[in-house]
């Protein structure tokens, strides 16, 4: 009988797991925490098992065959607690012809030390492994879902109107983020859980493998805040934390930032959107590296203690949280379709296309995202000039925009406008 919560939301990810689960003798889920994998996985499981509970871990420590014994599908959440359960689920799965035996989650990925002393097996053919984001907007309720990207891909959107958004609006989605508990929150209120995430990560999680230092660890999470959607490499976040801190928290070595944004990598807080780099026609000129994001804006906008009226008051700095907003939701989508994420960039003339959605097939389509529709104009000729410089074109070409409601394909160039409040896998 499955778990499944009355109060739950379906998610994007519901249909993969099901599809893996048809495959594969267990799965693995990992993201961030409060990002929904533990519901989302009770969603599919007839049997749990809470890692994060006392005295079921001491039991587990004893013997693990106190817990992989339950009705199947059985969720163990948080397994990275005691890193012997992989393996232990992966020769349970060597010992049956049956799918979809365990769900396996876990929101802290191992350091390379515990992979090394405590995993012996990679899992590879016994255990699918899904990586699950904060909610996208389609998934929260919050796009009307009249554009598909598939659509797009396959020549057939329709021109039309989508539900008017203000300002307001768009700023208060971004600062609350795709946090499930947090969807239905009033919105004078919708910044406390991103910022208790924050405080939890300095408190807690940066220490799971040993003391780091909290004001500096701080300082990155600010800098990497205040370069949110760009191209910031570590000598610009030395340099940044430099000129914007005080004594105590500068750090002073690469080697101290390189173990800060692991440990941030490893909590799922900041993922790279990596370069793309297939079919230009000046390969030795295209840029490497990836561009940095959290996991989710409302992350960034606390640690900057951003508003929906700074926002507002602030519109560089909104159209990079608009952008990471909307990239967040790109990369959901692409998950869904099984394709990928990248950006690009020339190092010689500046051209920055800030998405490009590469999929399974092999096609790809360039994106530009801008806050404004008095942009546009100035994204369809970034836009042209990119598939100029392309051996291979694009399959489409889009604008999304923040704050519109037009849905339409341009008749000249034929580059799509669409809202990201109608976009959808």
């Amino acid at each position: 009988m499955s778990l499944r919560k009355e109060s739950y939301i379906d998610r994007l990810i519901d249909k993969k797991i099901d599809e893996y689960l048809s495959v594969f003798g267990a799965i693995s889920i990992e993201g961030p925490k409060w990002c929904g994998k533990t519901w989302a996985s009770l969603n599919h499981a007839n049997s749990k098992v809470l890692l994060d509970d006392e005295e079921t871990k001491e039991k587990a420590k004893l013997d693990l065959n106190f817990i992989l014994n339950d009705e199947k599908p059985e969720l163990i959440d948080e397994w990275n607690l005691i890193p012997e359960v992989w393996d232990a689920v992966r020769r349970k799965c060597d010992d049956t012809t049956e799918k979809g035996n365990y769900i396996l989650t876990c929101s802290t990925k191992l350091t390379d030390a515990e992979q090394k002393e405590k995993i012996h097996h990679s899992g590879a053919g016994r255990i699918g492994k899904l990586e699950m984001h904060t909610m996208s907007l389609y998934e929260s309720g919050d796009s009307t879902g009249k554009v598909s990207i598939q659509d797009m891909l396959n020549d057939k959107l329709q021109n039309d109107l989508n539900e008017k958004i203000t300002l307001d609006k768009l700023a208060h989605l971004i600062i609350r983020g795709g946090w499930p508990s947090n969807i239905k929150t009033e919105e004078s209120k919708a910044s406390i859980i991103p910022k208790s995430y924050i405080k939890a990560i300095l408190d807690k999680d940066i220490h799971d493998d040993k003391k780091r230092d909290v004001n500096k660890m701080n300082m990155l999470l600010k800098s990497l805040a205040r370069n949110e959607s760009t191209i910031a490499n570590k000598n610009t976040l030395l340099k940044d934390i430099a000129e914007n801190a005080g004594e105590k928290e500068l750090i002073e070595s690469r080697i101290t930032i390189d173990d800060y944004l692991d440990v941030l990598s490893r909590l799922h807080i900041i993922e790279n959107q990596d370069a793309y780099s297939e079919n230009y026609r000046s390969p030795d000129r295209i840029g490497k590296s990836a561009k940095r994001h959290f996991t989710d804006p409302s992350l960034a906008c606390a640690c900057l203690n951003l508003t929906k009226n700074k926002l507002i008051n602030d519109l560089k700095t909104f159209g990079f949280m608009f952008e990471a907003l909307v990239e967040r939701d790109l990369k959901i989508y692409m998950d869904y379709l099984e394709g990928r994420l990248f950006h690009f960039r020339d190092n010689v003339t500046g051209l920055e296309v800030d998405s490009i959605l590469e999929f399974n097939g092999g096609e790809y389509a360039a994106v530009e995202i801008k806050l404004g529709y008095h942009q546009v104009e100035e994204a369809k000729k970034n836009l042209i000039n990119f598939s100029n410089n392309m051996i291979k074109k694009p399959k489409f070409m889009c604008v999304i925009v923040g704050y519109t409601d037009v849905i339409a394909k341009d008749p000249e160039t034929g580059i799509y406008i669409v809202p990201i409040t109608a976009l959808r896998p």
